[in-house]
């Protein structure tokens, strides 16, 4: 394996089920931006907000994390409503929202299809992840979107999977680092009911009290 930085090239080949759906979305899809979804945020960053990973119409389509689709609304919203974001968010890459002491990422930088990494591809982008932690010497949160993110993350942190286990609202101290877990943003869960805006807020109400504290 390559020595890791902590943002993927935008060509990306470690992968190659994700590096073949991405050539396929060039060709059919040229205007997007197609590559491995860089961190969005700032390096001085306390917060590091990790999802999954790019959606087809989303962050594939603008290059940005989180920007084009339904999660990224609700994301940004709330990230606005408890003062994490300064502008207006508008859905594309340069509307010139930004983030305070915040970064977004994900924890696999390529689109994958029908929006589900293999373990293998987790696994292989977890050196990104690595580095993009060990990248942001102000660090003292994480918000974990998802299961996958949750493991994603712990792994990056060599820490143990079964002493941590994924929960909405769940809350792990890690030796000077703190791991908020949140159900993912995206449409399904929220038409659903498995997670509504009031919940999603929660979770970053309680982190900007604990950085705050």
């Amino acid at each position: 394996m390559p020595a890791f930085i902590p943002e993927a090239p935008r060509d990306c080949r470690l992968c190659p089920r994700l590096a073949a759906f991405r050539d396929a979305n060039a060709a059919a899809l040229p205007s997007y931006f197609n590559g491995a979804v860089p961190s969005f945020g700032r390096d001085d960053a306390r917060l590091l907000i990790v999802g999954l990973a790019p959606g087809l119409h989303g962050a594939n389509r603008t290059g940005r994390p989180f920007t084009g689709d339904y999660a990224g609304d609700l994301l940004y919203a709330t990230l606005g409503e408890v003062g994490l974001l300064e502008g207006v968010y508008a859905a594309r890459a340069d509307d010139g929202v930004r983030l305070n002491g915040t970064m977004i990422s994900n924890a696999v930088r390529c689109v994958p299809p029908q929006n589900k990494p293999e373990t293998v591809e987790i696994n292989t982008c977890n050196g990104f992840l690595k580095a993009r932690l060990a990248a942001l010497p102000r660090l003292r949160a994480i918000v974990a979107l998802g299961t996958i993110a949750h493991n994603a993350t712990l792994t990056a942190l060599s820490r143990k999977k079964s002493a941590h286990k994924f929960g909405h609202g769940a809350v792990h101290r890690l030796d000077g680092l703190t791991l908020y877990d949140s159900y993912h943003c995206s449409r399904y869960n929220t038409n659903t009911g498995v997670l509504t805006p009031a919940m999603f807020r929660a979770v970053f109400d309680r982190v900007v009290a604990d950085l705050d504290a």
